[in-house]
């Protein structure tokens, strides 16, 4: 409950703003001019979080692993918090000029590193204290914090964009969801505080056995696990970015399919539940039938939903819109439930908050961080097929790295 609790807020964090790059900032951030040109700006400093994420992996890794997970877990939730709140009261462009984005884009940064300390830490906490045969259910729990925390965000988006008019909302009432944060990092770090550190973590502090550097051991000694996590978490980013940021992007667009923001926003909450519901899904598939298979399987739909994804989403009406967004985040539950087990599997404990953490958020950085701004490109420039290819080939580059990988499901973590 914990990890749950701490995630769910990280990731609301993370998502207030990944909605608000596509609804608010466009207009309040940057200049006023074409449209496009300013979401495409709004979405590269979205963009910038996920440059952020890999820094803070190593940053937080070095100290999970070295002091371990509980103080380091509460650092990755104050980082995250203050970079919020201030996002909340920071003055736009027509208000300090060019300084506006700039500062935008800091905070994004200061989000991005809490983040990226985050996951890794919530995951461990999580698998090294699971039960035999229960690791990658327990594993979901931090997982389940992206569609609590998406579900938070938008749904609060939603509340006042029903309940006041445009201008309101631009003007001021979209600071709400980003001060809010203050009261929601208060309750994770009451319920940080009173963890113990995970059994795994105590006996390498009793054998004397952590490393004197994780970030550079884990490249020394565990490369290859690096490499395999990267792309086994490829398509589950560039899935979950298509499927939330972009969709909501395209789908409210006047030149995409040019529904209402409360709308599509419904919509969306709708698919979010499906994802909730398919996480301890695909935990349980994967503690009996094993990670690899569990994975593949999901994958090939993954690459099959991206080739149907141009007619599929560009038919515009609500009936194919929520089936779209519906199926595509089941899937994503399904791919995304399992690797709160997977990526901490690969790598022994002495290097473990490191390790899962770099996989992780490497791959945000080449899959996460450039989804929205290419499949907008892509849609505007050669049509919304080829953003359904762009998901595929993505997919094909995760389905290599699991056929090549070893089953972890039997591997102890005590290591």
């Amino acid at each position: 409950m914990a990890s749950l609790v701490g995630t769910s807020i990280e990731f609301y964090d993370f998502y207030v703003y990944a909605t608000a790059a596509v609804l608010v900032f466009p207009h309040l951030f940057f200049p006023a001019g074409d449209d496009v040109a300013a979401t495409l700006q709004s979405l590269a400093t979205f963009a910038i979080a996920f440059v952020a994420r890999p820094v803070g992996s190593a940053l937080f890794g070095h100290f999970g692993d070295r002091i371990g997970r509980k103080s380091t877990l509460v650092a990755s939730l104050l980082t995250m918090g203050i970079s919020t709140v201030l996002i909340g009261l920071l003055p736009g462009y027509a208000q300090i000029g060019v300084l506006a984005p700039l500062l935008l884009a800091l905070c994004r940064f200061g989000q991005g590193l809490g983040l990226g300390g985050e996951w890794g830490g919530a995951a461990l906490l999580a698998t090294e204290n699971a039960p035999p045969g229960r690791r990658a259910f327990f594993g979901t729990f931090p997982q389940l914090g992206a569609p609590i925390g998406f579900f938070m965000a938008n749904g609060l988006f939603l509340i006042l964009s029903g309940t006041m008019s445009d201008q309101a909302f631009l003007s001021w009432g979209w600071r709400i969801p980003f001060l809010v944060s203050a009261v929601l990092v208060l309750v994770g770090l009451w319920v940080r505080l009173s963890l113990h550190e995970s059994p795994a973590f105590a006996g390498v502090v009793e054998r004397n056995e952590r490393a004197k550097v994780p970030f550079v051991q884990v490249f020394r000694t565990d490369f290859t696990a690096l490499v395999l996590g990267t792309f086994i978490m490829l398509a589950t980013y560039v899935l979950f970015y298509l499927m939330t940021v972009f969709s909501l992007s395209y789908g409210t667009a006047d030149t995409g399919l040019g529904y209402e923001r409360s709308e599509f926003l419904v919509l969306l909450l709708v698919g979010v539940v499906f994802f909730g519901l398919t996480v301890p899904i695909a935990g349980l598939l994967a503690d009996r039938y094993g990670r690899r298979p569990t994975l593949i399987v999901t994958t090939v739909a993954i690459i099959v939903f991206g080739v149907l994804l141009g007619p599929w989403f560009g038919a515009g009406s609500t009936a194919s819109s929520l089936s779209f967004l519906i199926v595509g985040l089941g899937l994503m539950g399904l791919t995304f439930g399992p690797m709160g087990a997977v990526l901490p599997e690969l790598f022994p404990t002495a290097v473990r908050y490191t390790g899962a953490s770099v996989s992780y958020n490497v791959a945000s950085l080449l899959g996460a961080s450039v989804a929205p701004y290419i499949a907008t490109w892509l849609a505007s420039s050669h049509g919304l097929g080829w953003v359904g290819v762009y998901l595929a080939a993505m997919g094909v580059l995760t389905l290599i790295a699991l056929l090549v990988s070893k089953e972890t499901k039997e591997r102890a973590l005590e290591d």
